[in-house]
């Protein structure tokens, strides 16, 4: 399987303050709110937003590779340093960032609400325009934990807040009308007592014939028993991009290609098919199927059979349908029995 890599660019990463939440640029070494540094093993984000870098002295930093931290000051370094840029130590021995990890974007965000005063920003804002406290990663996950509201914060107005409850409202509203809808349908809610007007059966027997059929271009193999099969196989090519973290803030974007390859069949299959259904019928116990003379080729399918009892009480007729036969046999001309119907009137069950 032949397969290849393209760099298309490089785009910038977040990262989250562990002392204040701020998201930050992934180059940045400091955050950017409270001063913290950076971690050594901070996790880094991919943004869904971000652009591929335009900036030559960026474009050098991101492809120097992962970020080294000095073994004797600790001190982040550019993945092509010798020396430390804060005490002069050797590299050699420093700790690389890990990198090669594929990263998921995000989800595209067009808004991401404060957590300090409720106002809604762009997903692009790191700080909030109404209050400048930092705003949380979109989707930000359990290890991120957002930083809690203070008692002076600004109440959200309840245009802001009110569509998701308004949205979490409808489920809910249209959850309970379908429980209410089934326990209507289902839930007997009155008794009637009936007796048996009439009964009707219908049986209805498939009359089956072996065709040919012709099946054109087929993905996979010729299936068992066919026959003027012809194979070819089909190659393409298909292509992905994937982010890749480079250790330093930022990643990779890169086009991986490979070629996939099908194999599609034309063939020729005998099959079973209707060509006509006969049908029975009757207002007594006894009921049965057609039995046709079949001709070379034909065969009789899967035959079906459907039982109706018919209930009169008050002026008004009632149906039931029973499970089998044995079922339908019980309900005499004339004996009596208690209906018991859902809100609709519908017969649910009935019992002697």
């Amino acid at each position: 399987m032949t397969r290849t890599e393209q760099s298309k660019g490089f785009i910038e990463l977040e990262w989250v303050c562990p002392s204040c939440n701020s998201r930050n640029r992934g180059p940045v070494k400091a955050c950017e709110n409270c001063g913290a540094a950076q971690p050594e093993d901070v996790k880094f984000y991919a943004p869904a937003e971000a652009k591929l870098i335009q900036d030559e002295n960026a474009k050098k930093i991101a492809g120097a590779g992962p970020d080294i931290h000095c073994p004797f000051c600790g001190t982040r370094n550019r993945g092509d340093a010798a020396v430390c840029a804060q005490c002069g130590g050797d590299l050699k021995e420093g700790r690389k960032r890990e990198a090669g990890r594929e990263m998921q974007r995000q989800s595209p965000v067009i808004e991401v609400q404060c957590t300090n005063c409720g106002e809604v920003n762009p997903s692009t804002r790191r700080i909030c325009a109404q209050c400048g406290a930092p705003l949380p990663r979109a989707g930000t996950p359990p290890d991120a934990p957002l930083r809690p509201a203070t008692a002076s914060a600004a109440v959200p107005s309840e245009a802001k807040r009110g569509l998701p409850w308004l949205w979490v409202g409808g489920v809910v509203a249209c959850l309970v009308i379908l429980c209410v809808g089934a326990a209507m349908l289902f839930s007997p809610s009155q008794t009637v007592e009936a007796s048996v007007q009439d009964v009707y059966w219908q049986s209805a027997t498939p009359l089956q014939e072996e065709q040919a059929v012709r099946y054109v271009n087929e993905a996979g193999s010729a299936p068992g028993g066919a026959y003027e099969v012809s194979c070819q196989t089909e190659t393409r090519q298909v292509c992905v991009d994937k982010t890749i973290d480079r250790g330093n803030g930022y990643a990779e974007v890169v086009t991986e290609c490979h070629d996939e390859s099908q194999q599609y069949c034309s063939y020729t299959l005998d099959e079973w098919k209707t060509i006509d259904t006969l049908t029975m019928d009757g207002h007594d116990f006894e009921p049965f199927y057609a039995s046709p003379d079949l001709s070379f080729g034909q065969r009789l399918g899967n035959v079906t059979i459907t039982f109706t009892v018919y209930f009169y009480a008050d002026g008004k007729t009632y149906t039931y349908s029973p499970a089998d036969l044995d079922e339908f046999q019980q309900f005499d001309l004339g004996s009596a029995w208690t209906l018991h119907l859902n809100a609709f009137d519908t017969v649910v069950s009935v019992s002697r």
